[in-house]
């Protein structure tokens, strides 16, 4: 789908459920990553995600778009366009729009944590840390004896 197939979508949706045109930009921002898409309040214009578009069903996408052109419409006729107000919430209802998405699986995964290992060859003292670090540079700070790398431990 392209920035002008939304723009058509958005257009279309607005008319049907909410009876009044949509007169500004909606496009796709590959940058957002918690959430399906955003009202922007200065310039009007609707963002989407477009992993949406390309991981959930055509519905979903429908249902942020309302989401969103439900702050367009009540933040432009000045009524409670936030989350948390009712007129927000009545209009959500009646449009069918959700009040969350759901979350895309394939975000990217946050890095296993994992631990490097030393020992002190001198009185077998253990040593973890976060970050890897030079040998060289470092002594056992019990017997300042020479450290060695023992590995990496997975969390």
């Amino acid at each position: 789908m392209t920035d002008e197939q939304l723009q058509v979508l958005v257009e279309q949706l607005s008319l049907n459920y909410f009876y009044k045109p949509f007169r500004h930009t909606a496009r796709f921002n590959s940058r957002l990553r918690t959430t399906g898409g955003r009202y922007l309040l200065i310039s009007h214009d609707i963002e989407i995600n477009p992993r949406y578009v390309s991981h959930g069903s055509l519905e979903e996408v429908e249902g942020i778009i309302k989401h969103e052109l439900v702050h367009y419409h009540l933040h432009l006729e000045g009524r409670g366009y936030k989350h948390g107000d009712q007129e927000f919430k009545q209009l959500l209802k009646e449009v069918g729009a959700p009040r969350f998405c759901r979350a895309i699986s394939d975000t990217k995964q946050k890095k296993r944590p994992h631990i490097h290992l030393y020992r002190c060859l001198k009185c077998s003292q253990n040593y973890s840390r976060k970050i890897r670090m030079n040998t060289d540079k470092y002594r056992c700070s019990k017997c300042s004896g020479r450290l060695e790398y023992s590995g990496i431990k997975k969390l």
